[in-house]
């Protein structure tokens, strides 16, 4: 597919205001295996069988619903939309057949160019059939309809009905880190797997109300406990987690686990539960890693104050 068709390819901006690996992450990409099975970009498994898009996910609930900005990715004219299609409907059971793509919008970007962007926010798509927009118009927010199993912007590239993957158009089979060239107008680094969030808490914690963004209690001198968590994605079977907590007067412990199973989000925790005399007072330093093949390939570090 070299070659010709590529000279008039677009070229994409972030289609969603936030930055990846702050307060956003890409959760799967392009599925690049040819029939059953599932490859990404970068000949991992943040895909699955015939995922045809970019997934560029919230880390919360709360940040879905505060509002975030999906603007155009690259200018054309809106050929299609669709909203009226409620947040979490897929998550909660309910039947989005024939409306996976949830709220949307289809853009004509021209030379048989169209993208396409999925589970927008309930009431939020602002362009109707007909406009031109710029690229980073806005479009609506980020949100959970249609066939979502979490708050993200599906964004879809095709090429005369073709899907395309930005990250490596030429659709060659060689990793996406290798791609000569991708469609994005300033660089978007693959990133296959990594910590989102951590921190410390009193009490043991739920994914549910880390995922939900909700406050957990903080450590206290005499609290249930001290635990250390943290909030990650793209796990891989054989990888290994590390937790490690340091504070005043010499405390120190660390454990290190193995997985045994790949899995898309994680959530691990670690801690101790609090003596009769209490947590001595001072900053209490955590680290969590998540290593692969013998190496560090993720790294967060978050400290907490006990007075």
């Amino acid at each position: 597919m070299a070659g010709t068709f590529l000279s008039d390819a677009p070229k994409l901006q972030m289609p969603v205001e936030c930055t990846l690996g702050q307060d956003c992450y890409i959760q799967n990409y392009v599925d690049r295996a040819p029939g059953p099975g599932a490859r990404d970009a970068g000949c991992g498994g943040l895909t699955y069988d015939g995922h045809k898009g970019t997934d560029f996910a919230l880390l919360t609930e709360a940040q879905m619903q505060a509002g975030v900005q999906v603007i155009a990715a690259a200018p054309g004219r809106v050929i299609a939309t669709r909203d009226g299609e409620p947040d979490g409907a897929y998550a909660s059971g309910l039947t989005v057949s024939g409306k996976e793509c949830g709220n949307g919008i289809v853009i004509d970007l021209g030379h048989g160019w169209q993208t396409q962007y999925c589970h927008l926010r309930d009431g939020s798509i602002s362009v109707t059939r007909g406009d031109q927009v710029a690229a980073g118009d806005p479009l609506g927010l980020v949100g959970q309809s249609g066939k979502a199993a979490f708050p993200h912007l599906h964004l879809s590239l095709r090429h005369d009905d073709t899907v395309i993957d930005p990250f490596d158009p030429d659709m060659q089979d060689a990793c996406a880190t290798d791609a000569t060239q991708t469609l994005w107008s300033a660089p978007v680094k693959y990133t296959p797997s990594g910590w989102l969030e951590a921190g410390f808490t009193a009490t043991l914690p739920r994914f549910e109300t880390v995922l939900a963004g909700a406050p957990l209690p903080p450590p206290r001198d005499t609290g249930p406990a001290l635990i250390l968590w943290g909030y990650g994605f793209g796990l891989r079977a054989g990888d290994t987690i590390g937790f490690e907590i340091t504070g005043p007067d010499g405390i120190s412990f660390r454990t290190t686990s193995e997985v045994d199973a790949s899995m898309a989000r994680f959530f691990r925790y670690v801690g101790k539960k609090t003596s009769p005399s209490g947590w001595p007072e001072g900053t209490y330093a955590g680290q969590i890693t998540l290593s692969r093949d013998g190496a560090v390939i993720a790294r967060r570090d978050v400290s907490t104050d006990i007075d």
